[in-house]
């Protein structure tokens, strides 16, 4: 039988009560305590008649049945809390990227039908312009920061409600067939609510998986090894808003260690995450590409930590360049690097791993159980060693579809030869060993003269250069080639044109052909709390040079 979440941090909370869960700023909560904190939000929830409306057997792929709460919040022990509140009480938690405009924000929230939204009280003045749009609202709870906005109108704060609500277990019978919803806007054009069934989300996400793909259905193994677990922590730096916070959150939760949050929940503070990763003594660190590692790199490089209990730092969602994780083994010796790879359509489905024994590892990731690579056409399996680029693919516990969109649920999550797979749009190859090379996502891929260049390689390649702290490679309309590569580069030499030598460097690792028509130099490479690249910033920025003449 399958597991569900809610039950799952529940048993787990009973057999560690005192063990801490989460560390934020001066907050130190046990296992106990964020059950019980999550209990109360969830029975809130309930008194206000949010919870499940249609079981999974009644409706498509592409419904929910039950109702949604949305989190407009940055990191703090209130958001996790609010994840947990929502299972328990049977409803949908919906993640709100805070950096949203007004527009961006009154589309999610019809679009995910919300029914109550938890905010930051910061976040007050924007959500006040759009309340009136959303029409299925029935509870607003804001979350004191310090801001010092008023409470909006029928508006609870989180605390006061949490006091007046019960702290027994939820009157309710949580299933494994219950949504778990991660908001996406990847390569799905307009953000879209990707579903999971809690239990194949827990299987594919969060390390519920036998080695053989199956999911772990004995929730007793789950508790005894977080019981018998050796006490320790993991840094989440990532934004909760986005899914790589939250997946590592529930891993750690799960083997029964301790989730501790940055101080600065705004933006990435090196100096800080480093000092709390020394005073908390964390083994994990888990983070989102070179966006991350690269300003903590160069605090490492300024000044010396006490980072001894340090052993593993994780990216996921964007992967570490060689040369980053060259400095980062040099400096941390004891570290080993995993480079995750998956998407929020798939769960994490391969990996690398980098270290003093076993060296760097490049683009080749070792698949799990269930990921394989189906042929150019999408018809079949690829068979190892194949010519061109396969289409990576998961089958077995992936999601059930993206919310309200049949459409773009069928083409994603399709049926071949009997088997479901979802299909993200990574174009991979399959190697006679058994192992995939991550040659870059079919949106980023730039046809130029005929020839087929992904992105990615080429900002790979570009970052072998040491001058360079940043890259994202775009394309633009060319008379000649019908698309040109264009790089936009953050250097750490300002915007100093080293055009010459980065393509030089680049030549080393790629094909001519592959290299770029131009180096746009920027101060500073734009990218989203979560690490990844504004892509539409950056064609912006080649199309302007073009009309410029530049």
């Amino acid at each position: 039988m399958s597991i569900n979440i809610a039950d799952l941090n529940e048993a787990i909370a009973a057999a560690i009560p005192d063990r801490e869960a989460i560390v934020f700023r001066n907050r130190r909560f046990t296992f106990a305590q964020f059950n019980e904190r999550a209990s109360r939000l969830a029975n809130l929830f309930l008194s206000h008649g949010i919870t499940i409306q249609k079981e999974r057997s009644e409706i498509e792929n592409w419904q929910s049945g039950q109702d949604h709460v949305a989190l407009y919040m940055f990191n703090g022990n209130e958001y996790p809390e609010s994840i947990l509140a929502t299972l328990k009480a049977r409803a949908v938690p919906v993640n709100v990227n805070f950096r949203y405009v007004e527009e961006e924000l009154v589309h999610l929230l019809n679009d995910a039908s919300v029914k109550a939204i938890i905010y930051h009280q910061t976040f007050a003045p924007t959500l006040a312009k759009v309340l009136k749009d959303v029409p299925t609202l029935k509870l607003l709870i804001q979350v004191e920061d310090g801001s010092g906005h008023s409470l909006l109108p029928e508006a609870v704060e989180y605390e006061a409600a949490l006091a007046s609500a019960s702290p027994e277990k939820p009157a309710t019978t949580p299933s494994a067939d219950d949504i778990y919803m991660i908001y996406t806007g990847g390569t799905t054009g307009m953000p879209k609510g990707v579903l999971w069934r809690q239990g194949d989300f827990l299987a594919s996400m969060l390390g519920g998986r036998n080695e053989d793909g199956s999911p772990k259905t004995d929730i007793d193994e789950f508790v005894e090894r977080a019981t018998h677990s050796k006490p320790s922590s993991s840094l989440a730096a990532p934004p909760y808003m986005h899914g790589t916070g939250q997946l590592v959150s529930f891993v750690a939760w799960h083997n029964g260690n301790t989730v501790v949050l940055l101080d600065n929940v705004e933006h990435l503070d090196p100096a800080g995450l480093l000092r709390t990763a020394e005073v908390e003594e964390t083994k994990t660190i888990a983070l989102v590409g070179d966006a991350f590692a690269r300003p903590i790199l160069a605090e490492l490089q300024k000044k010396s930590y006490n980072l001894d209990r340090l052993r593993l730092i994780v990216s996921s969602g964007a992967v570490f360049s060689n040369t980053v994780k060259d400095d980062l083994m040099k400096l941390l010796p004891n570290i080993s690097i995993i480079d995750a790879f998956g998407s929020s359509e798939t769960g994490a489905h391969g990996h690398n791993v980098s270290n003093a024994g076993l060296g760097n590892a490049s683009t080749s990731f070792e698949p799990s159980a269930n990921g394989t690579v189906l042929n150019e056409n999408k018809t079949d399996l690829a068979k190892p060693g194949h010519t061109g680029e396969g289409w990576f693919a998961v089958k077995k516990s992936i999601p059930l579809g993206y919310l309200g969109d049949e459409k773009k649920t069928l083409e994603t999550f399709p049926t071949i030869n009997g088997v479901r797979y979802t299909i993200p749009g990574d174009r991979v190859k399959l190697h006679n060993d058994g192992s995939m090379e991550f040659l870059g996502r079919n949106s980023a891929t730039i046809t130029s003269g005929g020839e087929k260049i992904f992105a990615e390689e080429v900002e790979q390649a570009i970052k072998r250069h040491p001058d360079v702290a940043d890259v994202v490679v775009t394309s633009r309309p060319s008379e000649k080639w019908g698309q040109e590569v264009v790089a936009v580069v953050q250097t750490s030499n300002g915007t100093r044109d080293q055009s010459q030598d980065l393509k030089e460097e680049a030549a080393k690792h790629i094909a001519r052909y592959k290299l770029p028509k131009e180096f746009i130099f920027t101060k500073k490479v734009k990218r989203g709390e979560n690490g990844k690249v504004d892509y539409r910033w950056a064609k912006e920025i080649a199309a302007k040079t073009l009309s410029e003449g530049v």
